[in-house]
């Protein structure tokens, strides 16, 4: 069952009810200013940290779900007079006031979001963005009377503020109930509702809501707009038809401007209103500090400033312009046109769009994660990068320097940082094994997109203390070493608190309720072993090594030097690649690791957990077993035992009874999450296997199974979006195989456009150029792709013929590698068959 349909023309998502499965939401915001929204106005917004920053209030668990977020309150009046009393009443979202609307849309598109309805022959368009390098959400509300008669409209735009710190705004009440603080501006032309709770201590910012229109009335008070017993569906306020003009003193500080509207037949008004956050300097937080009769009011001269940049419908729409061009930009450096709907409108929009929200994001703030614990994590930043690299690298560079100074000076990190202050997250701490490793891979992609590298030799600081700065290359070589130095008896690398699965918790032994299986006391022994770090090392040791080969001397080292230290690092990888196929084959499949006793994990010899699906994708894509019948021999074990119609699940069977000393993964039912979901983050790892195996047919059935274009008919099963991927798919030995959940932040996003762009359509850059192999399936005879690629333009065909030869602007080339051309060339056409 669908419940819209994709716009490609537009790159928007068109829902076309409001009574979608769960709220299906977009993103909003490119820098530091970002807000979620919701297909019925949900969603909340904050500034750089969704934990320290959070502007305004939204409700998890909350009943009835996704309500008193932006809300719209559309009101046809009995007359124009000021004692005038609403006749109907709907909101353009149509949550929170819920009327039943008489035509409705969302169209969710890349980095806005616009609202449809008629209701009581009124029409509004609500649209809702954040414009480029601006501090603010901008909801521009077109109202239109298609009534024969004249109408008289009151439109109320509110906002409920978060007290800054979500976790203490949503816990410490005995404190919070008593800090609220507002400031009302009422001018002749727009009214601005400020936030200033804590500014007057310690904070240097504050927030504002403002119209630019005059206000018949406004509210900061939450219980005197709401009323006693009722919620945002009913407001007291709306009911009478009158602002109550409250000034929040504590309790809970709202923004309600109410503006009255007079309509004739056909006529359209336009009202804007803007969300804005700004930061003052600690010297010029106030508007007359010397007045006594001005203490405590705030210097509003960069609020009126940010507010005059859009308080027309002219500068609104050059703004939402300036947005569409950015976006068309970012767009034009890889698209594909295969004569497939479905996958061209993946690569061209979904699968880059949802890159950057995750780039963006990490995993910190979306209906799944709350905002208020994750931060930003090492391991998912490094692969997020991996799919925004191509967009705005000179981001990626930064990101990649804010990740690798999070690490400690063995090589080890912290799991996760804040945003807001960079610094590790001490609640989380590190001892995540596969952590270090990961840094390399983000590296080699930003060389391999750029070839800029001046990075290597970019001063970075461990732990982010200042004067341990070393050049970013010595933080690879540590990353590279500490997975080196720490193996266990089996010469496979120690698993510590956790690899990439955060729930396969090998040294936890965790007996208390309640106890976090990623945060107890580590009881790591040397023991505990992971194949799939193992395969990790093997692919990522090898392009540290590819690093040293191509940059070393440029960095400083002597020829001699890195000759010695790619060799030590390459002889690692042979003894790591033996280890593997030896103590890390279990004759179908690579184990999946060696727990606290030194027995297999992922092995024929239990009854369950017997396969995962970890191993087989990184350990293949590291190249084990392709020389030997081991790679094809796992690969069919996986298509066999872990693979249903809603994709490969983690693995199988799934765990029936909790083991202390697997952790978390057995923890949860069967077919749920680590436990025998499909896990969608590795089923591309599966589809790279399979291309560089050669098995093009599977390959690309593993990404078209998960993939959000081809299960829209199923939306009433999968649940979550049908434009974007999520993190897990209820599994096959699930109750209800196929639900979604924890949809849009998930290293999917990166890893299915690397697998889609790079090995399927097979583009892929390399450190020596544009490396061009595809791996599609028989009925994909003729495509051209368009590839941006360090500053040139590549005109690429693709067709099969059953032999593959490469031709640049018509000169035959041996391999697969297109060379960089030469200094100031604009365009290179390249022909391609397969």
């Amino acid at each position: 069952m669908r419940y819209g349909h994709f716009d490609d023309a537009n790159r928007e998502y068109v829902i076309e009810t409001p009574a979608t499965p769960l709220p299906w939401i977009n993103y909003l915001g490119n820098e530091d200013f970002f807000s979620l929204i919701s297909n019925t106005g949900g969603g909340y917004s904050f500034y750089k940290d969704a934990k320290l920053r959070r502007i305004t209030r939204y409700r998890y668990n909350n009943v009835p779900f996704d309500n008193g977020a932006r809300n719209y309150y559309v009101s046809v009046m009995s007359g124009e007079g000021q004692d005038a009393t609403p006749v109907e009443t709907f909101s353009p979202t149509f949550l929170p006031v819920k009327t039943p609307l008489d035509s409705y849309k969302c169209r969710h598109g890349i980095g806005y979001t616009v609202f449809e309805a008629t209701k009581a022959g009124i029409r509004t368009e609500l649209t809702a963005f954040v414009p480029l390098h601006t501090a603010a959400e901008i909801n521009r509300l077109d109202i239109t009377n298609i009534n024969g008669a004249p109408k008289t409209v009151d439109v109320t735009g509110l906002v409920e503020w978060c007290l800054w710190n979500a976790v203490d705004d949503s816990s410490n009440f005995q404190r919070n109930l008593s800090t609220g603080e507002v400031e009302v501006e009422r001018l002749e032309d727009a009214t601005l509702l400020y936030h200033k709770t804590e500014f007057k201590e310690r904070r240097n910012h504050y927030a504002f809501f403002g119209v630019n229109a005059p206000v018949v009335g406004f509210d900061t008070s939450r219980d005197e707009f709401l009323g006693q017993f009722n919620g945002w569906d009913t407001p007291q306020v709306i009911a009478e038809g009158k602002a109550h003009d409250s000034v929040a003193h504590g309790w809970y500080p709202i923004a309600a401007n109410r503006v009255r509207l007079t309509l004739a037949p056909g006529e359209t008004k336009s009202l804007v209103f803007t969300l804005g956050y700004i930061e003052v300097p600690n010297d010029q937080k106030w508007e007359a500090p010397d007045d006594p009769a001005k203490v405590g009011i705030i210097n509003k001269k960069p609020a009126h400033e940010l507010f005059a940049r859009f308080d027309t419908t002219v500068k609104v729409e050059a703004a939402l312009a300036e947005l569409k061009d950015y976006w068309n930009g970012l767009l034009s450096i890889y698209s594909v046109e295969s004569g497939d709907d479905k996958l061209d409108r993946m690569v061209n929009i979904w699968h880059q769009y949802q890159c950057m929200v995750t780039f963006n994001m990490s995993r910190s703030a979306s209906y799944y994660e709350s905002g208020m614990g994750r931060g930003m994590g090492f391991r998912d930043s490094n692969q997020d990068l991996l799919g925004f690299v191509h967009l705005v690298p000179e981001r990626a560079r930064e990101r990649i320097i804010d990740i690798a100074s999070t690490q400690m000076e063995d090589g080890s990190a912290w799991h996760q940082y804040q945003p807001l202050t960079k610094k590790g997250n001490a609640d989380i701490g590190g001892g995540f094994n596969d952590d270090p490793l990961w840094l390399i891979a983000g590296v080699n992609a930003y060389l391999a997109e750029t070839g800029d590298a001046s990075i290597l030799t970019e001063p970075v600081p461990f732990n982010n203390v200042e004067g341990s700065e070393v050049p970013l290359l010595e933080h690879l070589r540590r990353s590279a070493n500490f997975t080196m130095t720490h193996l266990g008896p089996h010469k496979l690398p120690l698993i510590g608190r956790a690899d990439w699965n955060d729930c396969l918790n090998l040294n936890c032994f965790s007996a208390t309720p309640g106890e976090s299986f990623q945060t107890v006391e580590n009881n790591d022994t040397g023991v505990a072993e992971s194949v799939f770090i193992g395969g990790m090392f093997v692919l990522y040791g090898g392009q540290y090594a590819d690093i040293l080969d191509h940059y070393g001397e440029a960095t400083g080292m002597s020829a001699d030097e890195v000759a010695a230290e790619t060799a030590n690092v390459r002889a690692a990888i042979d003894d790591m690649t033996q280890a593997v196929k030896t103590a890390g084959w279990d004759g179908e499949w690579f184990v999946r690791a060696y727990d606290a006793y030194s027995r297999p994990v992922g092995s024929h010899t239990d009854t369950e957990g017997q396969i995962y699906i970890e191993p087989q994708g990184m350990c293949v894509m590291a190249g084990i077993g392709l020389d030997d019948g081991k790679a094809q021999a796992a690969l069919k074990s996986v298509r066999d035992r872990l693979t249903c119609e809603w994709g490969t699940a983690i693995l199988a069977p799934a765990y029936s009874t909790y083991r202390i000393e697997l952790g978390e993964i057995s923890t949860y039912p069967r077919g749920y999450k680590e436990n025998g979901g499909i896990f969608c983050h590795n089923n591309p790892w599966v589809s790279i296997a399979n291309a560089l195996a050669g098995n093009d047919e599977e390959a690309f059935a593993v990404y078209r199974r998960n993939c959000p274009a081809w299960l829209e008919d199923k939306s009433d099963i999968r649940k979550v979006e049908p434009y974007v991927y999520c993190q897990m798919v209820a599994g096959p030995e699930a109750a209800i195989p196929g639900e979604g959940k924890n949809s849009w932040l998930t290293g999917t996003a990166a890893w299915t456009f690397v697998d889609v762009s790079q090995y399927l359509l097979g583009i892929r850059p390399t450190l020596d150029g544009l490396a061009i192999e595809p791996h599609l399936p028989a009925e994909y005879t003729h495509l051209t792709v368009t590839r941006v690629f360090r500053g040139t333009t590549y005109h690429i065909t693709l067709d099969r013929t059953g032999q593959r030869t490469l031709t640049v602007d018509g000169q035959a080339i041996d391999g697969t590698v297109v060379p960089v051309p030469t200094a100031g060339t604009t365009t290179v056409n390249v022909s391609v068959t397969f």
